[in-house]
């Protein structure tokens, strides 16, 4: 499966579209890692958990939209978007959501 933010795929052609698919994952933050990035903020510095549970919050969209792409029979997902949201009380949930359409190449 060929994922690209690009309308096209260079040197390919789009014989079909699929279709609009999505990937989204929510998911909750813990109070630990909550209390190491505030101390992290203060002090400074990158905070390395949350960087962890972002790109696996983003990685398991890009999962699910290209299974989804897959099931409509795509060989790739050109046009990706992919948005990120604070949900819940006081922030306390990540939403990642990939989006893009399903193609059949020649």
């Amino acid at each position: 499966m060929i994922l690209t933010t690009t309308p096209a795929i260079e040197g390919r052609t789009i014989l079909e579209y699929r279709g609009v698919v999505f990937g989204e994952v929510i998911s909750g933050v813990n109070f630990l890692r909550d209390f190491a990035a505030s101390v992290r903020n203060f002090v400074g510095g990158r905070s390395g958990s949350y960087e962890e549970e972002l790109i696996k919050a983003r990685t398991q969209a890009m999962d699910e939209m290209a299974n989804r792409a897959a099931r409509l029979g795509a060989d790739a997902v050109v046009g990706i978007d992919i948005d990120y949201e604070v949900l819940g009380e006081k922030g306390g949930m990540l939403m990642v959501t990939a989006s893009g359409t399903a193609v059949k190449l020649a």
